[in-house]
């Protein structure tokens, strides 16, 4: 839809831009990347998505396009892309648009509509019949019960999630005034209706408009705010009524600040034009109060005001010119994300025509969203600068006072990082006007270190005349085209293997057309039967307590069919029982004692799930907590109290040598060294769902999106106390699981079917994010405490670490994370290595297996420790790596259950490769060089290797060939996007492709892999651990082999008689002579199913030293993936998982409240990657590492291994703030700035404060010194 927005709004402003190629849009590659900008993805990495975008472009290069299916078996070339036909852009219906407004009655919507019987939704057409409206006695009554909203796009419900269920909306799109746009000499007044895009396009204007630079840079701000479909609903008035009544963190509020607007506002009868400042210091506005307009005046560029108001102070214009600058640091480049910090600068400045110097006459600087209740104007610092030459010490004492004056409230996450922010936007603006006064500094460098700003080519070069400050400060370009790209040209190399052809072959994707045109069907998209009902959670509040009672708000009147079901509902027989592992049961709700904030308590049941969410949120929960002891809520206070889980001993690894003799031998030791590692979401784009469908005899069929239905099968019957054979558990795909549908799953399935066979109605489930994230836990945290001897030559001799794993309440899988964890240590020869592991029962939401679960935080600390070590001898973390990387032989000892030889053992080559081709050496000069030349950006450079072990597990699979010739297949594995079907599809094509060695493309059309049914193929197991699509391959390979040996004898029968004959007449005769044409298969792996993966991955950063922000400049990886099933299919999940572990290395900061609650429970405060934070430049090569014979035709696994290489970013990330520590001398006294602790995930105020928060105070304090 995103797209389909752009390339509607291209062909809108044909007028203005040259016609494209034949074939092509009139969009460009930059505004494709732009379009998905704000589109979030957590399967594919990004990558394919943008080149299917700019595919579209007129101006789209040969090497934009990655690898495609249109050039798969020709020419590389432009020219084969399928034509685009601007007319197959969709619109939205006539008839749903009249249905809409039919159920809304709108339609009815008129000022005398006021009886309680009228309308929901009410429509003024002018402001006398909005108070009208709001002043009768019926809507008096419900402004004072909150049961009536004023909106227009009501975007702000995505902000403020509706704690509140209203009878009545007022859309004040229909009032004219509100919609107007006037443009004059003085400025531009814009209705307050009018939405974010068009004021955009407003401010962009035609022609001379573009001269406008407070107007452009204003437009370019506003691009950042939110996303496009976002911003082509909300209105300019509304965000601006957000951020006076409800303290939203606006950054346009500051911006129109900045540049001097008012506002026409009406309440009751009188209407008044208020400053932007003073309208922010009103009481909130109520209905009463409503905001008719904006104005935004014209600034000439010499400075002068058109309009009549002036700013503060009055001083001479001539000679003047103006300056305007806007900034914001925020988590993403291009927005979708609010700002730490957002600020707007304007300006007039002059010469001293005696000392050369400028002179600031008039002076604003806004600043907002740094957690203070409104936008503000530093009038202090104004005062500062004002009518003096800007000179170092004027700079330095105006940062000082913005330091003291910025100041968040208390409670305010990374308050100092913000205040810091304040001060580095200040000094981004004012340096360039004062460095002609000052003496030369060597490597200054502003023109690239104010990305965060909105021009990053303004405040360039030393600045001795206000012409040239102003032509390189103001540059502001109106081209229709900019050059200003995302992603550069990235790389895919792959090796197609055509011995088991279809096998091999990068086969597009099956479903992939049902899901883009949005026809797959998930759980959540099956239509509901008659009668059903709506589950939502209500969740405790508190980590440890008695829960008294569970009670639903009175106030709502809706509740009248209305229930809550609780462990009191369990049936005779059943059991609270909400999940099932190896390791034991655990309850479905928190009875008598919650155990955790998080735990469910109840499921709320109504006739709309959103009023189920609404109630269960509102639901009053009793709780006691006498004869309790204190909760615990870290791994800290679990040792404290040895509150452990119980490991089994066969699951941990063996440890190698005697670490005391190795600690003898090294030549230095670091003892009792510490890393802390944070939680990560799964963030699945579907969240937990199910549907409970009841059925005769205590029958149960139960659609659930599941990555094991056979054990929520189980759990659903141990629930209900029904025999197995009673609950039916289908699922056809899952949107995303990454180890989050598993057990995490089986909770909601099973209350669920418990609601449904209580009430005898249908029950689904569909959990708000929210919800979600707080009870499906996530991946575990972790401290880790190591000490390691090592050689001078930084050969390590020994290692030990204590391992503390914080699993939750339950659980879950957690005793196996300590195997995994050890095993992904491993992947570097320690010489003698041991350790200890304990697994912590603490009072937070159960954690689960997230994609790569120990592995990833297992050799992240395998790097951490060799980047320890390479601090200690003051040389490079990579050659460390190199000399620690496994022999053949070391390999043997550390992984003695499936270690290979020299030609398996692929690792080493890798390596020598990734740095050979890619040029490691000499991009590591560059950067050297880079640092050396630029005082406010540095960058750092990586290698890490990873050795990940995989294990396979048995699968079912089932073949069966209907009456037509078609073919079903079903599989005990789940597609939940990783491509399982495609290569199910690929198997059974080149297995029953035997009997006809020509014949296996034909199959493939003929093949459906279908949904999977616990009473169809039972032992499905759990689709976990990467190998699942391989185990299924082979099963069905196995069952094909069964159908191809019942076959060929009655294809040598016939052929023999009537020569060759097709498939549709073999499965004809075969049927005929009553051959069984289903074959049902259970691959069991044998001891080759256990075997290790190699990769290795180098990536390049660049840091902002000013605002901590990170850039990755480029990634390329070279993984191991065998001799790959689909390599397009690989390919997908190898950039996938690099991509999602940039998530947990550097975005995705998992919050909770003192009480363990989660806090950051929604895209408004989660930040996964998205387009604007993937490596620019992103190389992917499959390695194909040929025969081997016990593996699944040679195949490897590729979900999860990739993961782990994305530490390499957070090891570049590293080397950049040691580059930029070395030159601001930011350690503590006493210690290096060498070896310091970077945070997972190392968001910007991580980095800002690593380079220190007080940088800039401490240069210009520097400069001062010197002079």
């Amino acid at each position: 839809m995103s797209l389909a927005a752009a390339l509607a709004g291209a062909e809108q402003v044909e007028s203005r831009r040259p016609d494209p190629p034949d074939g092509f849009s009139r969009l460009t590659a930059a505004e494709a990347e732009r379009a998905v900008a704000g589109n979030l993805c957590r399967c594919t990495g990004y990558r394919p998505i943008a080149d299917v975008c700019k595919s579209f472009a007129a101006d789209v290069d040969l090497e934009d396009l990655g690898l495609n299916s249109f050039w798969r078996k020709g020419e590389a070339s432009v020219s084969k892309l399928p034509r685009y036909n601007e007319g197959s852009i969709g619109v939205f219906p006539e008839f749903l648009k009249a249905e809409i407004r039919a159920s809304l009655g709108i339609d009815r919507c008129t000022p005398d509509a006021l009886d309680g019987n009228g309308s929901s939704w009410h429509r003024p057409g002018s402001v006398e019949d909005y108070y009208k409206l709001v002043g009768s006695e019926l809507f008096s009554e419900l402004f004072s019960q909150s049961r009536i909203k004023v909106v227009v796009g009501n975007t702000a419900s995505g902000v403020y999630r509706e704690a509140e269920v209203y009878d009545r909306y007022i859309d004040l799109r229909g009032i004219p005034e509100l919609n107007s746009v006037t443009k004059s000499a003085k400025g531009v007044q814009i209705g307050a209706a009018v939405s974010i895009s068009r004021t955009i396009e407003i401010l962009r204007g035609e022609d001379d408009s573009c001269k406008d630079v407070v107007f452009s840079k204003i437009a370019d701000h506003m691009e950042k705010v939110a996303s496009g479909f976002i911003r082509n609903t909300a209105s300019l008035g509304g965000n601006l009524i957000m951020a006076q009544r409800d303290q939203f963190a606006s950054d346009i509020a500051t911006i129109l600040l900045a540049a001097g607007s008012t506002l026409c506002i009406q309440v009751s009868s009188e209407r008044l034009t208020v400053t932007l400042d003073e309208f922010l210091e009103m009481p909130p506005c109520d209905h009463k109060t409503l905001l008719l307009s904006i104005h935004i005046p014209h600034w000439t560029p010499t400075g002068v005001l058109t309009s009549n108001r002036t700013m503060d102070r009055t001083g001479s214009t001539s000679g003047t010119s103006l300056l305007f600058e806007t900034y914001r640091a925020s988590p993403r480049l291009l927005g979708n994300a609010v700002a730490y910090l957002n600020s707007a600068f304007l300006a007039q400045v002059t010469s001293d025509e005696t000392s050369g110097s400028l002179i600031l006459e008039e002076l604003c600087l806004a600043f907002g969203a740094y957690g203070t209740q409104h936008a503000i104007r530093a009038r202090n610092v104004e005062k500062i600068i004002v009518g003096k030459p800007v000179t170092t010490s004027v700079l330095h004492e105006a940062c000082k006072v913005l330091k003291k004056t910025i100041v968040p409230e208390e409670g305010t996450r990374h308050a100092a990082y913000r205040s810091s922010l304040a001060v580095a936007f200040l000094f981004s603006f004012l340096y360039p006007l004062a460095e002609g006064t000052l003496k030369p500094v060597k490597a200054v460098q502003l023109n690239g270190c104010v990305t965060s700003g909105m021009n990053g080519n303004a405040h360039c070069g030393p600045v001795t005349h206000v012409d040239r400050s102003l032509k390189e400060i103001n540059n502001v370009k109106c081209s229709l085209y900019s050059n200003d790209r995302i992603l550069d040209s990235s790389k895919q190399i792959i090796v197609t293997n055509k011995d088991y052809l279809p096998v091999g072959i990068p086969a597009k994707k099956v479903g992939a057309e049902l899901q883009a045109s949005g026809e797959a069907v998930f759980v959540d998209d099956i239509p509901s039967p008659k009668d059903c009902l709506y589950g939502a959670f209500v969740y405790s509040t508190k980590p440890l307590a008695h829960v008294k009672s569970i009670e639903l708000d009175p106030s709502l009147k809706q509740l009248q069919n209305t229930t809550v079901v609780s462990v009191n509902d369990i049936p005779e027989g059943g059991g609270n029982i909400g999940a099932s592992t190896i390791f034991g049961l655990e309850p479905l709700f928190g009875d008598p004692i919650t155990q955790c904030a998080g735990e469910p308590l109840g499921v709320v049941i109504a006739e709309t799930q959103r009023l189920a969410n609404m109630a269960a949120k509102r639901a009053i929960v009793s709780y006691s907590t006498e004869n309790l002891d204190t909760p615990v809520l870290s791994i800290e206070e679990a040792v404290r109290r040895c509150s452990y889980f119980e490991t089994p001993p066969f699951l941990l690894p063996q440890k190698i040598g005697d670490f005391a003799k190795g600690m003898a031998e090294a030549d230095q030791k670091i003892y009792s060294a510490e890393v802390k590692l944070n939680s990560q979401y799964f963030f699945y784009m579907e969240t937990q769902t199910a549907l409970a469908i009841p059925d005769e005899d205590n029958c149960m069929v139960v659609y659930s999106s599941s990555q094991c239905p056979e054990t929520a099968q189980n759990v659903i019957a141990k629930c209900l106390g029904v025999p197995c054979h009673n609950v039916r558990v289908i699922t056809r795909r899952v949107g995303g699981g990454f180890g989050g549908k598993a057990v995490r799953s089986l909770p909601v399935a099973s209350a669920c079917a418990l609601a449904a066979f209580k009430l005898r109605r249908p029950v689904r489930m569909y959990l708000d994010r929210k919800t979600d994230m707080i009870i499906s836990g996530g991946r575990h945290p972790m401290k880790i405490c190591y000490s390691v001897g090592f050689k001078s030559n930084g050969k390590i001799t020994a290692l030990h670490v204590d391992l503390f794993i914080n699993a939750g309440m339950t659980k879950d899988v957690s005793p196996i994370i300590p195997h995994n964890f050890i095993e992904m240590l491993k992947k570097y020869n320690w010489g003698a290595f041991s350790y200890d592991a304990k697994v912590c029962k603490t009072n937070i939401a159960t954690r689960s297996a997230m994609r790569g679960p120990g592995e990833v935080q297992g050799s992240f600390v395998a790097e951490a420790i060799i980047e320890h070590v390479a601090s200690a001898l003051s040389t490079d973390a990579n050659l460390v790596r190199h000399r620690n990387l496994h022999t053949v032989e070391s390999l043997a000892l550390f992984h003695s259950e499936c270690a290979e030889d020299d030609v398996g053992y692929t690792l080493t080559s890798i390596c020598e490769k990734l740095t050979a081709s890619e040029n490691y050496q000499r991009r590591l000069e560059m950067v050297q060089s880079f640092n050396r030349n630029n005082k406010w950006k540095k960058r750092g450079i990586s290698f890490v290797p990873t050795v990940h072990k995989v294990l396979s597990r048995p699968t079912p699979g089932k073949v069966s060939i209907l009456n037509d010739g078609s073919i079903a297949v079903e599989v005990g594995g789940i597609e939940l996007g990783q491509g399982l079907w495609t290569k199910v599809k690929q198997m059974v094509a080149f297995g029953l492709g035997q009997l006809w060695a020509d014949q296996s493309q034909d199959l493939f059309e003929r093949i459906r892999v279908i949904q999977a049914d616990t009473l169809s193929v039972v032992q499905g197991g759990w689709t976990t651990g990467s190998t699942t699509s391989e185990s299924s391959c082979e099963a069905v390979r196995q069952a094909c082999n069964i159908l191809v040996n019942r076959l060929k004898s009655v294809k040598e029968q016939f052929e023999g008689k009537q020569g060759n004959i097709s498939w549709d007449e073999l499965i004809s005769k075969a049927q005929m002579m009553g051959v069984d044409l289903s074959a049902r298969e259970y691959y069991v792996p044998g001891p080759s199913g256990t075997y290790l993966n190699y990769g290795a991955a180098t990536s390049e950063v660049e840091i902002d030293l000013l605002t901590g922000a990170t850039t990755i400049l480029r990634s390329d990886l070279i993984y191991d993936c065998g001799q790959s099933l689909n390599p397009a299919v690989d390919l997908g999940q190898v950039e996938g998982a690099f991509v999602q572990g940039i998530g947990y290395f550097m975005n995705e900061d998992y919050v909770t409240n003192s009480d363990g609650l989660v806090i950051s429970d929604g895209t408004w405060t989660y930040k996964i990657p998205t387009l604007d934070t993937i490596p620019k430049q992103f190389n992917v090569e499959l390695l194909n590492s040929g025969f081997h014979k016990k593996r699944v035709l040679s195949s490897k696994a590729s979900g999860e291994p990739p993961l782990l290489l994305a530490a390499s970013v957070h090891c570049a990330t590293r080397e950049a703030i040691r580059a930029a520590r070395k030159e601001l001398h930011c350690s503590e006294p006493g210690s290096s700035h060498s070896h310091f602790d970077l945070e997972v995930p190392a968001v910007m105020p991580v980095v800002k404060e690593l380079c220190g928060l007080d940088n800039v105070a401490r240069y210009l304090e520097g400069l001062l010194n010197s002079e």
